[in-house]
């Protein structure tokens, strides 16, 4: 069976049985706790994560948690009308956290659940994806774009 549809389903089954039980909301904060850090899980889990995240591994399917539990943030934010927004920085950055979720709550007129993320890699800068786009304000990119452009005047690999 094709990975996205095994995500997509158990996603999709899992945001059924919170939105039945009222746990939505608790059961995204601790998903996004969880992808956050991975190694370092909530002392006590929903019980609806602890059940699902057993019936994973039941059914074998507990190499696809991360995705699943990524597509579902996904799910809960656009049934709950949340822009979810993953912000990647350097460096914390909580000024620029904040600046990122007061302009897209302005320009789409929903509540922002922002995610942040740290990755040295992208040397400065910071990206954030957003609805299926992706803004890349980093040094790294700005870098490849440079060594894209040198490579094709030159016509010469680096």
């Amino acid at each position: 069976m094709n990975s996205g549809a095994i995500t997509k389903r158990y996603a999709t089954a899992l945001l059924r049985l919170t939105k039945d039980n009222g746990s939505g909301e608790r059961v995204c904060r601790q998903v996004v706790a969880m992808l956050r850090r991975p190694f370092r899980m909530p002392a006590a889990l929903e019980s609806d994560l602890q059940n699902f995240i057993s019936l994973l591994a039941k059914n074998g399917r507990i190499d696809y948690l991360r995705r699943i539990l990524r597509t579902y943030v996904d799910l809960y934010c656009r049934d709950a009308g949340l822009a979810h927004v993953r912000l990647t920085t350097t460096v914390p950055s909580a000024e620029l956290s904040e600046r990122v979720s007061r302009e897209l709550e302005a320009r789409s007129g929903r509540k922002v659940l922002l995610e942040t993320e740290v990755d040295p890699s992208l040397i400065g800068g910071y990206r954030v994806e957003y609805d299926g786009l992706m803004l890349d304000a980093s040094v790294r990119r700005q870098l490849e774009i440079l060594q894209r452009q040198f490579v094709e005047k030159n016509n010469r690999i680096v």
